[in-house]
């Protein structure tokens, strides 16, 4: 703005009234000695104080100096026809930037070596002390800083550092920017000014992340100190996505500083790359060629969902905030015997208002007793294909010749019953929900405990009459106890027990990691009764507090 004004043409000069000022208050001062008169004592006082005469000789020099200008003969200066239309010294190419920075601060901005060899200026950080002073955009040129020439990098980081609350650039006119976006153009024989710079595309989004990421260990990044480090899961307020490689954001709900971020076309293409020496799909022939091996087509199918996943490199989700409201679903998922579907029931029996579940379909024939749409849904085999053809089912799968599925109209049912649905579904129907609007899922992933908590849970599965192992034995029973051959097997069944333990662990860890993209939050199951009020607090939460959901919910 203060370089803007001082561009503006000058203000016409006004020309004085009166001269010799000073010789008439003297004449009134001397009227006013000789007088008794309080307001002529008073009036003295004024005109003979030190500021009062300054100021009257102050305006008889300037006005005899404007005198003297006015008077003299102008100089013309003849000027060769043509000259001033083929002049192409632009009319603003040099101009100094006065910054006021804190110390501590950073000045948030990037630089970079143009082909010209010249030190511009990259991008301009939202927020930043640059951004808000407004005086400098990116395509500038800096060749100075505080009066020392500068021409890379590492220089005006020099000059930078020894700078205290005032700093000088001297910006010069970039050569591309001249050239390219014809800045100087001839309109009926007058220079007009032409600049049309596009300011960096500003705009306002939220991605939820779905990797960490630590600027101090990327290599790729232009300057590390205004990188902005993020954990998955972390919902980051996208600010500027100028650059195809960085983009500007911050954190959301924080005042924290605006910093660079990779964008998801960066992350996608170092992702995806692979090293020559570990390229196994394109070789090199005799002849010094490079061939590939010919790509296989293949058909989408619903089973292989999970293949496909593995190739799809997803890095942000764009979500959006709402208001407090309560979730659809409830998906509880983990490794089998962890306490899914013991907290499933809990959760139920807790408020049969509030929470429901599924019935599930199968094509087993009913047995005794049993009525259908109370434990199952009975339906022919030929049906159940059909709805599996037609992808109406989450989840299916056989057992002992028979066939058994989750519905989704069994979901819609509870839906529509205003009951949230609680799922303990397998983690490959997570996809299929986390992207149907009408589903709506909160997704909490049951954590497997260290070993000592699953030994517990173990034994009190098999104290409460739950499933046990062949290998069991009754220590009580002496006969037992006493053979050599049982004690050998109830060492094995100890071992056997100890390596399911901890693959337990290890398979828990493994699908965390794997379907970490979809899960809202994770509990790890150390403590049965702790789970459940964790569970009914993060549900609490949702219905009191805002919450930022997919896009694809809402739009």
């Amino acid at each position: 703005k203060i370089q803007k004004n001082l561009n503006e043409e000058p203000v016409e000069v006004i020309a004085p009234e009166l001269l010799g000022v000073s010789d008439i208050v003297s004449e009134v001062g001397q009227h006013c000695a000789r007088s008794w008169k309080p307001e002529a004592r008073e009036l003295l006082k004024i005109i003979r104080s030190p500021h009062v005469k300054a100021l009257c000789e102050t305006h008889d020099r300037v006005g005899r100096n404007f005198e003297e200008y006015r008077e003299r003969e102008p100089v013309a200066r003849e000027v060769p026809e043509g000259d001033l239309l083929n002049n192409d010294m632009p009319v603003e190419t040099i101009k100094m930037v006065c910054l006021r920075r804190n110390v501590n601060e950073p000045l948030g901005l990037t630089v970079e070596i143009d082909e010209h060899k010249q030190l511009m200026v990259a991008r301009i950080i939202a927020g930043g002390m640059i951004d808000r002073q407004g005086l400098l955009n990116p395509g500038d040129v800096i060749l100075e800083v505080n009066g020392v020439p500068v021409s890379t990098p590492e220089e005006l980081q020099a000059q930078i550092s020894v700078a205290k609350e005032s700093v000088t650039l001297k910006i010069g006119p970039n050569l591309d920017e001249e050239m390219k976006s014809a800045r100087l153009t001839m309109s009926g024989g007058q220079v007009k000014s032409g600049r049309n710079l596009e300011p960096g595309k500003k705009m306002t989004c939220y991605m939820r992340s779905l990797f960490d990421y630590d600027p101090t260990q990327d290599t790729l990044l232009p300057c590390q100190d205004i990188g902005l480090q993020f954990h998955h899961g972390d919902v980051l307020q996208i600010i500027n996505v100028k650059d195809p490689n960085w983009w500007q954001a911050k954190h959301v709900g924080t005042d924290g500083p605006i910093g660079l971020v990779p964008s998801q076309e960066l992350e996608e293409r170092r992702k995806a790359y692979v090293h020559p020496e570990a390229d196994y799909v394109h070789k090199i022939s005799i002849c010094g060629t490079r061939i590939s091996k010919k790509k296989r087509k293949t058909m989408y199918k619903t089973k292989s969902n999970n293949d496909f996943d593995k190739a799809d490199l997803i890095f942000y989700e764009e979500v959006t905030k709402m208001p407090p409201f309560q979730r659809r679903t409830l998906v509880l998922v983990g490794v089998q015997g962890v306490g899914r579907r013991t907290l499933k029931n809990r959760l139920i029996n807790s408020d049969p208002t509030k929470f429901g579940t599924i019935t599930p379909h199968t094509t087993r024939p009913p047995r005794v007793l049993e009525e259908n749409g109370k434990g199952y849904w009975f339906i022919d085999r030929e049906e159940f294909e059909e709805e599996v053809r037609i992808n109406n089912f989450l989840e299916h799968g056989e057992h002992n010749g028979n066939l058994y599925g989750t519905h989704l109209d069994s979901i819609r049912d509870v839906i529509k019953q205003n009951k949230m649905c609680v799922l303990d579904c397998a983690p490959s129907a997570l996809k299929l929900l986390h992207n149907s609007q009408e589903f709506m899922p909160f997704v909490i992933f049951i954590g497997a405990p260290g070993m000592e908590q699953l030994k517990q849970i173990y034994a009190e599965r098999r104290a409460t009459g739950g499933s046990s192992r062949n290998l069991a034995f009754d220590r009580q029973s002496s006969i037992r106890y006493s053979s050599r051959r049982a004690r050998t097997l109830e060492s094995l069944a100890s071992l056997y027990e100890d390596d399911d333990l901890v693959q337990a662990v290890e398979d828990s860890a493994l699908l965390q990691r794997k379907y970490e993209k979809y899960l809202d939050i994770v509990i790890i199951n150390e403590d049965f009764d702790i789970t459940f009020r964790k569970v009914i607090e993060a549900l609490d939460e949702l219905a009191h507090s805002h919450q930022f959901v997919p896009v694809n919910w809402i739009y």
